[in-house]
């Protein structure tokens, strides 16, 4: 399991609001895929994945305040991944 979490995304930035979800839990996601859309006090901005795997659960709904540093989503890698309903 990986458990992905929100980036630095600018300079003093240091939460977003979760705008929308641009994947499913039991999705396959791949590295650079967009999960996501996090809107700053300065910009909306979508977030990539930085590996690939299988979103097992999201962390949070549009409408929510995500930290940085806080789940975003966790993702079931390998064997994981391929036996992950």
């Amino acid at each position: 399991m990986y458990v992905f979490k929100l980036p630095e995304i600018g300079e003093g930035v240091v939460e977003g609001e979760l705008v929308k979800w641009l994947v499913a839990e039991g999705d396959s996601v791949a590295r650079d895929q967009p999960l996501c859309e996090i809107m700053t006090d300065k910009a909306t901005v979508e977030i990539s994945s930085i590996r690939p795997g299988r979103v097992v659960p999201l962390h949070g709904r549009p409408g929510d305040i995500i930290k940085v540093h806080a789940p975003l989503a966790t993702f079931a890698t390998g064997e994981e991944a391929a036996a992950a309903p």
